[in-house]
């Protein structure tokens, strides 16, 4: 259900859209198997489900469905009243949820929201995450020539677009990636009690760094849960003129940049965008909406556009307390079903569509992450553990048996 855009090439296997069933070999690489092996004896829980989607997020609508089979098995009925909310535009920014739920909240009244979404902490160990960033867009053009210029004749004489552009981004972030732009951070506090549940988080710092392939990580926070805590400031993707096969020697008429900005709750994305905008004309640029006159060209030496990409409440960035009973529910299900506390994550640094039913239905929410950290979701060779398919029906079939 709602996974990505995938590139079929990519794909170390015939089909994205055909699952398939791999065993790792002891050189690191994966190796297919017939997929009739997942009905004999049990299943290996090393075993993964290569597929579009096969973790985000068809594995935790199966691992709900096997639960409930499972309770019916063995005769036994829920604890709690469960309704079920599958969002299929998740991945296009959940445009219609928060009006479908509107017209359905008599039917949706709940008294909390379990998501069952995102990955397990990287230790595969059961997890509760308690909020999640928000996002807001915005689309940066800069502006030189009114043309592309033959670089021989004018460079040194017209200013290249996508050097102003570099600078200009430069300015925002500094070599230790926290955000420059004034305020940006403002309103951001830690509690005893969040820096405590911060700390316990079992992060193998080392390890992710490996695993993300970089030398040195940016210290906006003194670690990697509290860097999450902070709102970002992303270029998710330039473009000036052409590279490769298609270079030419131009010097550019326009150069973009696509940002993204995580938010959290002490920093709402209106506000950002308001500060976005005020650094921008501060390193003197001006602003302009729609196409640029020849009078705005005379006129101002650095001209740009900001389009701001809109702020839906599924964008939004909430964050439920550690010691709501939706939490304390969670917590007692999941040490009956594992004998231990579970991991506790104040907040992810990704975007779920929670903001809109938290706002609609005005009920705290836990996110139950219950797929591999390494599912590479959103890219190519997605992939289901089969150990946490298994594990994750057993947490589900405790968590439904638990009156709330």
């Amino acid at each position: 259900l709602d996974g990505q855009a995938v590139k079929p090439e990519e794909w170390q296997q015939a089909s994205p859209w055909q699952a398939t069933l791999k065993q790792r070999q002891p050189d690191g690489r994966w190796a297919a198997l017939p997929l009739e092996q997942l009905y004999g004896e049990q299943p290996d829980p090393q075993w993964r489900v290569f597929a579009r989607s096969s973790s985000d997020d068809k594995a935790p609508i199966v691992m709900l469905l096997a639960a409930l089979d499972a309770l019916k098995a063995q005769g036994k009925q829920p604890g709690v009243d469960i309704k079920v909310l599958l969002d299929s535009e998740e991945e296009k920014g959940s445009p219609t949820l928060g009006r479908v739920i509107g017209e359905n909240l008599g039917a949706l009244k709940s008294d909390a929201m379990v998501v069952l979404d995102g990955p397990m902490h990287a230790s595969n160990r059961p997890t509760l995450v308690f909020g999640n960033r928000g996002i807001a867009q915005a689309t940066l053009t800069v502006y030189g020539a009114s043309q592309e210029l033959h670089s021989g004749h004018y460079g040194n004489y017209a200013a290249n677009p996508a050097q102003t552009l570099a600078r200009l981004l430069a300015s925002m972030k500094g070599d230790d990636g926290k955000v420059l732009i004034q305020g940006y951070y403002d309103g951001i506090e830690f509690d005893a009690q969040a820096r405590e549940v911060m700390q316990a988080v079992p992060d193998d710092e080392a390890a992710l760094r490996k695993r993300l392939g970089i030398a040195k990580a940016e210290t906006v926070g003194r670690n990697y849960q509290e860097s999450m805590q902070y709102p970002s400031l992303n270029v998710r993707g330039l473009q000036s003129a052409e590279v490769g096969s298609k270079a030419r020697t131009v010097v550019p008429s326009v150069a973009v940049a696509e940002i993204d900005m995580r938010t959290v709750p002490e920093t709402p994305p209106q506000r950002l965008e308001k500060l976005l905008r005020a650094h921008i004309e501060a390193q003197g640029f001006h602003l302009v909406d729609g196409p640029l006159t020849a009078e705005q060209r005379a006129s101002h030496p650095r001209l740009a556009t900001l389009k701001l990409g809109g702020v839906s409440a599924s964008g939004s960035a909430v964050r439920t307390p550690l010691d709501a009973p939706v939490g304390q529910w969670l917590r007692k299900g999941m040490n009956k079903a594992w004998d231990s506390d579970p991991v506790q994550i104040r907040m992810m640094g990704g975007t779920v569509p929670t903001g809109a039913a938290v706002q609609a239905l005005k009920i705290p929410f836990v996110i139950l992450p219950l797929v591999n950290a390494d599912n590479n979701q959103h890219s190519f060779d997605e992939n289901m553990r089969l150990g946490n398919y298994f594990d994750g029906v057993h947490s589900l079939v405790h968590l439904l048996a638990e009156p709330f």
